[in-house]
């Protein structure tokens, strides 16, 4: 048993966000530009490569893994991955985030492997706003997948909603009470400033207190002082207690503080911290000691002593990290 992984400051670390792929088939205009050149497939992780990190980090006392890309559920072989991951002794739950559009084939696959809570990306209602917003979505092919993952047995599924100033922040109360017909948790995420996109990120920013305001005006909010193991901090609805609303407020509610994460990228760089670029490479490691695993865990411990104390986003959220969010692990 080796010694678990704590930072300098202190804070132990039990959540790895691991990339499996940076692509996607959805071009997200908050995510990545709209012409993209994605990683050359020999430089990504193998999927023997990305177990491997998997029973490390688990061994070094992570307890939760989120599975994200890019699009985690369009590189070939995840199901079979998602398996051998979750039946890693000493992971507490094994947990993704997607978009959505393969869930129609896939969801009941992933639930029988091991998946135990789906995050499932919505920004709109509206399909012609959805394919402006996502530029390669489908609103009905995401939908139907919702209804499929609601059928499929997961202990939970939760929409998540990037919320934009002049693109879809009217449609907050629309969301929520989709979620509350389908009897799921939903997100509201403030932008983050990754990559460039084209765009200044300050004239779509939202701050979550505006978001909370929004439902306020239509719904009754009671704080929960629940988690689930990441940043969102949770309010229940007094008349419909079963839907957990969650805000990720990178710039007007700062959680560094609390920070139990690092992310893996699927060119296995491990990133410290979501808003520097700080990172260590370990694809390199992995396959310079293909059969020993110390040089690695001694790397891992040494990395995450660097982790730093917080990000440095500006408050109206304008670029300070140059990597798009495809290529940070979701």
């Amino acid at each position: 048993m080796h010694l678990p992984l704590q930072d300098g400051f202190g804070r132990q670390i039990d959540y790895l966000r691991l990339s499996v792929t940076d692509r996607c088939d959805f071009r997200c205009i908050y995510c990545m530009a709209g012409q993209m050149r994605f990683l050359p497939r020999q430089q990504m992780l193998t999927l023997e490569e990305l177990e491997r990190l998997a029973r490390l980090f688990v061994g070094l006392g992570v307890k939760k893994i989120r599975l994200t890309g890019g699009e985690p559920l369009v590189r070939p072989g995840i199901v079979g991955l998602s398996e051998r991951i979750a039946a890693l002794p000493g992971l507490r739950e094994l947990v993704m985030t997607t978009n959505g559009s393969q869930l129609v084939q896939l969801a009941k696959p992933l639930a029988r492997a091991g998946v135990r809570r789906l995050n499932i990306s919505l920004d709109s209602l509206d399909p012609v706003r959805f394919g402006q917003i996502t530029r390669t979505g489908e609103l009905g092919r995401v939908l139907a997948g919702i209804d499929a993952a609601r059928s499929a047995g997961f202990e939970r599924i939760k929409l998540n909603c990037v919320v934009m100033k002049g693109r879809n922040a009217d449609e907050v109360p629309a969301l929520v009470d989709y979620a509350i017909a389908q009897g799921l948790d939903i997100s509201f995420i403030e932008e983050m400033p990754l990559g460039d996109v084209g765009r200044s990120r300050g004239e779509s920013f939202l701050s979550s207190g505006a978001v909370r305001a929004r439902i306020g005006a239509h719904h009754a909010l009671l704080d929960s002082p629940e988690h689930s193991g990441g940043p969102a901090r949770y309010v229940r609805l007094r008349d419909h207690p079963q839907t957990r609303i969650g805000f990720i407020s990178p710039h007007s509610h700062n959680f560094c503080a609390t920070c139990n994460r690092v992310r893996l990228t699927a060119e296995g760089r491990l990133l410290l911290c979501l808003g520097h670029e700080n990172s260590i490479d370990l694809r390199a490691l992995l396959r310079r000691h293909p059969s020993t695993d110390q040089p690695l865990i001694d790397a891992i411990h040494a990395a995450v002593q660097r982790k730093p104390l917080r990000h440095e986003f500006s408050h109206r959220g304008e670029v300070g990290v140059v990597r798009f969010m495809n290529a940070s692990g979701g």
